[in-house]
């Protein structure tokens, strides 16, 4: 008898896959690969139809558990909600109608191909920020931008910035009043964030006040109501502003009469007699406050008649930054309502890059118009006046108290009857023709005569007895 030895290589045993009849490996389904795709699927418990809830108002959508998230149509923000709340991967758009409130997404079950797609249909429900804000008078925050002009140029550019860096997206509500505008918010860190908003674009400043609703002692809870006041300097772009000495010398000694080029946040100012520009930042406006001179609506015609670019600009030395983009002209020009007549006037101007004889342009007639400003009729006021009082020498800071003195010295004849009135060399006097006028008279304004120490006794002793010095006067000066 021959012994036998067993195999050592044993392959394992097949079995029959119940659906299809081919022979597999056994597995615990007992069915092969191509069956087991074909029943169970990644899409096994994935709804294929799904609500969104989404407010039109506020263009958001519901994001569990108590989210409110603002999503476009097909955007990466959209899609990333609807895989999250499904588990869906690589998933994409189909593309539907707009308006239809409906919006598809599909993913690959098996390889490349498309296979699996759920159906969002869009509900509408009311976020709870906006049901709040449908309450008559919820807010938590308000701003008021105030401007004390006559015009709103200021605001309608304000309003293009906000609309470009999607500020008014936070605002509750926007109302409108008479000088300025009012923004309402939910939160007092978006107001926060509007006003270093509104402080980065023009020249302001704001105070902030809060007012408490209500209180919880147990909790150690408050509610308040904030209100931030903004103001806006009531200056805009081509404005014709009166410094004041002080800032004018803190400048680089520009002259007081000088035009607005720019608004940011700082004020830009140019001199139209050398060039010389500066900026101005809110707290030095507000330090060294001025307002425009005349209103635009003053603005009159004027055409060039002629022009020369100026050469040699005369500085100083502590002169400040000069203007390249601006050329210095003198220009004579004539009101094109007095073309009848010869009256032409002489002036400086920036624009002398811009200006040729013939054209027209628009200006302000500041010799005839009335000005409302305390450095400008104080330098009117130094133009007008064509005599002097004596001073004692001491230092004072009362330069407006002076000012007030002297005009109501012009005006009363009972006080200057007690004050010796000198009239100013320097500055032609005028006739005494306008008798209804009030004013100082020629026969109230001796000449202010020097005379030295040798000759006073001679006066003195003229005036009191002539016949001693010897015949009929003595000495003068």
């Amino acid at each position: 008898m021959e012994y036998m030895t067993e195999s050592t290589d044993r392959s394992p045993g097949l079995i029959l896959c119940c659906e299809c009849g081919i022979a597999v490996s056994p597995n615990p389904a007992n069915i092969c690969v191509a069956c087991l795709q074909s029943k169970v699927g990644i899409s096994q418990g994935i709804p294929k139809q799904v609500s969104l809830l989404f407010y039109k108002q506020c263009q958001r959508y519901f994001q569990p558990p108590g989210t409110w998230i603002r999503c476009a149509l097909e955007s990466r923000e959209l899609l990333a909600l609807c895989s999250n709340k499904e588990r869906l991967v690589n998933a994409g758009f189909v593309w539907t109608e707009p308006h239809s409130k409906r919006f598809k997404v599909k993913t690959p079950e098996r390889g490349d191909e498309w296979l699996f797609v759920v159906d969002y249909a869009v509900q509408s429900q009311i976020c709870g920020d906006c049901h709040r804000v449908e309450a008559k008078g919820f807010w938590r925050a308000v701003i008021q931008v105030r401007q004390k002009t006559l015009h709103k140029k200021a605001f309608y550019y304000l309003e293009q910035l906000i609309l470009k860096y999607g500020m008014h997206q936070n605002t509750l509500r926007i109302k409108e009043i008479h000088d300025g505008l009012d923004f309402y918010y939910s939160s007092k860190p978006h107001a926060q964030k509007m006003v270093e908003f509104i402080q980065y674009t023009v020249t302001c400043r704001y105070n902030a006040s809060q007012r408490l609703i209500s209180q919880d002692v147990h909790s150690n809870t408050y509610n308040y109501k904030s209100t931030f006041s903004v103001e806006i300097v009531p200056i805009c772009q081509d404005n014709v502003v009166c410094l004041s000495p002080k800032l004018t010398q803190s400048l680089g000694n520009m002259n007081q009469i000088c035009v607005c080029i720019r608004i940011t946040s700082a004020i830009h100012l140019i001199d139209p007699n050398t060039l010389q520009v500066a900026d101005i930042d809110g707290s030095t406006f507000w330090s060294h406050s001025f307002s425009s001179l005349c209103h635009p609506k003053q603005l009159e015609e004027f055409i060039v008649m002629k022009c020369s670019i100026v050469q040699n600009i005369k500085h100083g030395a502590d002169a400040g930054m000069i203007s390249k983009k601006h050329t210095l002209r003198e220009v004579w020009v004539q009101k094109t309502s007095e073309m009848n007549t010869d009256k032409q006037y002489f002036c400086h101007t920036h624009l002398g890059h811009l200006l040729n004889p013939g054209e027209l342009v628009l200006g302000f007639d500041l010799a005839s118009c009335n000005l409302n400003d305390e450095h400008g009729n104080k330098m009117n006021s130094e133009f007008q006046i064509n005599w002097k009082l004596k001073e004692l020498n001491m230092d004072t800071d009362d330069e407006r108290q002076y000012q007030d003195f002297l005009e109501d010295l012009e005006e009363d004849e009972a006080i200057r009857k007690n004050v010796n009135i000198y009239r100013e060399s320097t500055i032609p006097v005028e006739s005494d023709d306008d008798e209804g006028a009030p004013g100082i008279s020629l026969a109230e304004m001796p000449e202010d005569f020097h005379i030295s120490h040798d000759a006073t006794v001679w006066v003195v002793a003229h005036a009191c007895n002539p016949s001693t010095l010897g015949g009929q006067g003595g000495r003068t000066v």
